[in-house]
């Protein structure tokens, strides 16, 4: 056997010199350990592609992390049947910027995912987010999304959304489900990239009909989960699935510029673009068991059983060529001048079915039988008109018009002109849009068990002029926007009835709406307002309040040079109005029985923070909760949350 202790060592017969050698190189060959985080993440999304590749710094702050539910958004709020994941709508007059053909069934669109809604990462490392926010059973969210390079030039990513919520009251149990694959490809050169994803939602929701105890915050209840509800046996469920594929590729020079902030553009001189989707949705809703409670107005093909259903289908092909003039500045973009010429083909197909008793051989027998059905196309015209002086003068101008289908003559035509005087004077945005679009199949022709609606309205029209200034360096924004609409399609019903119909306002409404935004600051301290004032001459017809203010006060510090804590609280208020009433079966707010409740403020108290990647909140919300009032609602019949603790948390992964 080799005498190992007799062997001799190389080293010993090493000069001092070739001793240090040797101790270089192995300290060079030692592997590196480094720590990544957000910066090897850069994010983009297709508003950010639209005029070249823009790509963004991760966002891993803590604003606005305890407000996650859609519908208690700062500046967005929305009312709602009592709980997440029921059905919804604004609180503030905000309409819709579009055009062409339109179901109109839009009152699960808050919890829904969209192509448009997907981020796209450029990302050197894996990157993993989780989140989860809970109040308890009553309410549950988990988020996962993925991301990974395969390699420098493509990234593949994956989105997962529940919402698993039990509610407050008897049948509020949702259950929606969004889930997307997606993947961007940039060529070597950056002239060439590929947006994919396949996106797909599942949205399940129980009707309740409101409960029975109309006096429940006043009487008091033993057990809400067990009251009364006049509904026992209805949902609805909506499904959007569909692919969606969009490219770009860049001609002739290509310029690029970084600001401070991170951000990075590469910006091209010519490009062409095509869109494809394929969009398949399906609307159902089912009942069994007798309408006790008169909760529809009439029925139409089965007394007991429902089933009411609409598949659509939707191809798109969206072509479009850009075309920008600038010098070449070396990286502040200065005198440039884009025109975008675009056109879009849709082709449509839609079938309604409802659940009717049938005569057959055998007797009459409840089948599904289908009672409209239509195929048919829009083409639209798309132009955009831009120009850049620097950053301190930028005119946009955006035309779109349906020029042959079903639609001709839709249209929307939006103005923006921009003026900047540098950090501390602010900017001013003057806009200016027209729009007149034709009423959805649900106002014109629709065909269900308890609902059938056969009307011919007019387009409606909407004009609308807007002054925003905003100032970075006083964080102060203020808006004053006025609204000119004619042909104003809405739900009404008759004085305390429930047979909703769309109906058509022959006189125009005039409304002004003024927001302001405004944060202070002292030392560690920091106080967030915004403030919503919104006047019509309709009132009755908009039902909106008149102000609503948020405002939020907290207080932030570091701790240790790794802890990020903030403690505050916030308060929501807007002032009494007349509360809509909700149509069982087709998902409108309609303008029932004029009822209007008392209205206190909202309170919400939080304490969150930052540890390493983990972002973390407790919150109680709606604190004051038998303070001022026992329960507040926003709709008629449907009382809204009691007061519950939630816990939220967001891991993040680079691995």
């Amino acid at each position: 056997m080799t005498d190992t202790a007799r062997r001799p060592n190389p080293a010993l017969n090493q000069t001092s010199e070739q001793q240090m050698d040797s101790l270089r190189k192995r300290e060079e060959n030692k592997r590196d350990s480094i720590v990544f985080s957000s910066k090897f993440i850069r994010v983009t999304n297709e508003r950010l592609l639209r005029d070249g590749t823009t790509l963004l710094p991760l966002d891993t702050t803590l604003t606005n992390f305890e407000n996650y539910s859609p519908l208690f958004q700062p500046r967005k709020p929305k009312i709602g049947l009592g709980s997440l994941g029921l059905a919804q709508r604004d609180l503030l007059f905000d309409p819709e910027k579009r055009l062409g053909f339109d179901v109109g069934v839009h009152f699960l669109d808050a919890y829904m995912l969209t192509p448009q809604d997907i981020q796209y990462y450029a990302a050197r490392v894996a990157y993993t987010n989780l989140q989860l926010y809970t109040g308890g059973t009553k309410e549950q969210v988990f988020k996962a999304t993925l991301a990974q390079n395969v390699n420098p030039n493509l990234n593949i990513g994956f989105n997962f959304n529940l919402i698993g919520s039990r509610g407050f009251y008897n049948r509020q149990n949702v259950s929606d489900l969004n889930a997307a694959i997606f993947s961007w490809y940039q060529s070597p050169g950056k002239r060439y990239n590929l947006l994919t994803n396949f996106f797909f939602n599942n949205l399940k929701t129980p009707e309740s009909g409101g409960i029975l105890n109309d006096r429940v915050f006043i009487d008091g209840s033993f057990d809400k989960e067990r009251e009364q509800v006049r509904l026992l046996n209805a949902k609805y469920q909506i499904l959007n699935n569909g692919f969606y594929m969009k490219q770009m590729y860049y001609i002739g020079r290509i310029d690029s510029t970084v600001t401070t902030t991170g951000k990075s553009e590469v910006l091209p001189t010519q490009r062409i673009t095509h869109n494809l989707m394929v969009n398949t949705q399906r609307y159902v809703f089912s009942r069994n068991g007798l309408d006790t409670y008169r909760v529809f107005p009439d029925f139409y093909f089965n007394s007991i059983n429902s089933r009411d259903s609409l598949a659509m289908q939707d191809i798109r092909n969206d072509f479009g060529y850009s075309f920008y003039l600038r010098p070449k500045s070396g990286g502040l973009l200065k005198n440039e001048l884009k025109l975008d010429l675009g056109l879009m083909h849709d082709l449509y197909n839609y079938k309604q079915f409802v659940n009717d008793s049938v005569l057959t051989a055998v007797g009459k027998i409840n089948m599904q039988s289908q009672k409209q059905a239509a195929t048919f196309q829009n083409i639209t015209l798309k132009a955009r008109l831009g120009y850049r002086f620097s950053d301190r003068l930028i005119l946009d101008a955006d035309l779109q018009q349906i020029a042959q289908g079903r639609n001709i003559g839709d249209f929307l035509y939006d103005f923006k002109l921009s003026l900047a005087g540098g950090r501390k004077a602010g900017k001013i945005v003057f806009g200016l849009y027209a729009q007149n679009n034709a009423p959805a199949l649900i106002d014109q022709s629709w065909i269900s068990n308890h609902f059938v609606f056969n009307n011919t309205f007019r387009n409606q029209k909407i004009i609308n002029a807007s002054f925003n200034y905003i100032n970075d360096a006083l964080e102060l924004d203020m808006k004053a926007e006025y609204f000119m609409i004619n042909d104003y399609l809405y739900f009404e019903a008759q004085p305390n009835g429930i047979d909703a119909k769309p109906a058509q306002l022959a006189a125009p409404i005039n409304l002004l709406k003024v927001s302001v935004g405004k944060n202070l600051t002292w030392r560690r301290f920091h106080f967030d307002n915004f403030v919503v004032y919104q006047k019509t001459d309709y009132q009755n017809t908009l039902r909106t309040p008149e102000v609503y203010t948020y405002s939020n006060l907290y207080y932030g510090k570091k701790f240790f040079n790794a802890i990020d804590l903030v403690l505050g609280g916030s308060v929501r208020y807007n002032t009494p109005y007349v509360a809509p009433s909700y149509a069982v079966g087709i998902g409108k707010f309609y303008n029932g029985a004029d009822v209007t409740y008392n209205s206190y403020p909202y309170v919400q108290l939080y304490a969150k923070g930052t540890l390493q990647r983990t972002n973390l909140f407790i919150m109680y919300d709606y604190a004051n909760q038998g303070f001022q009032s026992n329960g507040f609602y926003t709709v008629n019949r449907y009382p809204m949350q009691d007061k519950i603790l939630k816990f939220g948390v967001s891991w993040t992964f680079y691995n």
